[in-house]
């Protein structure tokens, strides 16, 4: 992406989650200017902390005793509770030169835990105050350090590439020499010249498909940014199987919504769903009913509707793993399912 578009990512994610991005991007390009008008545009104070030039006591404080208790005095950077929603800017975080810096950072960029605020040793940030990072790609032409992948995990990665038109505006707004201007509107091809491709041990987690899922919830992105954020949290792979698995809207599974509360309307699709599509809505449902097991009678015979347009094999191995599920065990050991259940459980007994 080119940093307009970085930017406009910037102020989705920011704006409307507790995420971190980390913008990836060679020397020159543009990402610390990019972060800094993102910030003016959202409203938000910014602060920059450069991660080269700070040791530990600089991220966590200096030690002072209160009576027999250890304390750690609030760095001058930190933004208060009651101060301006402010955007901390961990720059050059891979050029840390010391490790316990790199260490003492990693709690601060990682996102909060649901119901918890962002920490950073003993110092708990409020909620109206997001971090952002930003980095040159580790690719043997800058002295940076590698990030392990735990720390990768955390954040959403967006490469930024130069990008002529983009640059062009930017000299535009800001009154750039006209020479230079047109010189490169007529060789774009000097405005920068690309590094070693920008790739980081980006692969598919668990927590990954949280963040993704958090981002699909909350924000927008236009045209193919979507795939390149998804791509940053679960690795170009990952990220181009899950659009394409979105756009096929025919080959998609139901869902155990569907199943449970719009079954007249589906019906049909699960009657005709493949056995390994069919797998897919099986596990959704076991998952749902684990976490919410009490239904209402309608939700009650739409399960065992579903029930009954299984193939034989599914539906035992289906009704096997409800039965393990005590209150939607009641449910469908009701005589009047007799005559879809009846059959699946004396097998299971015979089984047992």
């Amino acid at each position: 992406m080119n940093i307009e578009q970085m930017k406009s990512v910037i102020k989705e994610i920011i704006t409307k989650t507790d995420l971190t991005p980390c913008v990836v991007g060679h020397r020159g390009v543009g990402k610390s200017a990019g972060i800094i008008q993102a910030c003016s545009e959202i409203d938000r104070k910014y602060v920059s902390l450069r991660l080269g030039q700070m040791e530990v006591g600089d991220l966590v404080g200096i030690p002072f005793r209160d009576g027999d208790i250890m304390h750690w005095s609030r760095p001058s950077w930190w933004p208060g509770d009651d101060e301006a929603p402010t955007l901390v800017h961990c720059d050059e975080l891979n050029r840390a030169q010391q490790e316990d810096t790199l260490q003492a950072i990693f709690q601060f960029v990682e996102p909060p835990a649901e119901g918890l605020q962002r920490s950073l040793h003993t110092h708990h940030l409020s909620r109206r105050h997001k971090v952002i990072v930003s980095i040159n790609p580790p690719d043997g032409t800058y002295q940076v350090a590698t990030l392990d992948r735990a720390l990768v995990d955390r954040m959403i990665m967006l490469f930024v590439e130069t990008d002529y038109t983009c640059w062009a505006r930017y000299a535009v707004q800001r009154e750039l020499s006209t020479d230079v201007r047109q010189f490169l509107a007529g060789n774009s091809a000097l405005l920068a010249r690309q590094g070693a491709p920008m790739e980081l041990q980006v692969e598919p987690t668990e927590r990954g498909w949280e963040m993704v899922s958090i981002l699909r919830k909350n924000c927008r992105f236009s045209g193919d940014l979507e795939m390149e954020v998804y791509a940053g949290v679960i690795g170009k792979e990952a990220a181009i199987t899950f659009m394409r698995w979105l756009a096929d809207r025919k080959g998609r599974p139901l869902t155990a919504a569907e199943v449970l509360n719009h079954w007249t309307d589906v019906v049909a699709q699960a009657a005709e769903q493949r056995d390994d599509v069919q797998a897919a809505t099986v596990n959704d449902l076991i998952a749902t009913l684990q976490t919410s097991p009490l239904l209402e009678p309608d939700q009650e015979a739409n399960l065992v509707a579903y029930i009954a347009v299984l193939p034989r094999d599914l539906r035992f191995g289906f009704v096997k793993s409800l039965l393990k599920i005590p209150e939607i065990a009641l449910a469908i050991a009701q005589d009047k399912y007799d005559n879809v259940v009846f059959d699946a459980i004396q097998t299971i007994s015979r089984e047992a």
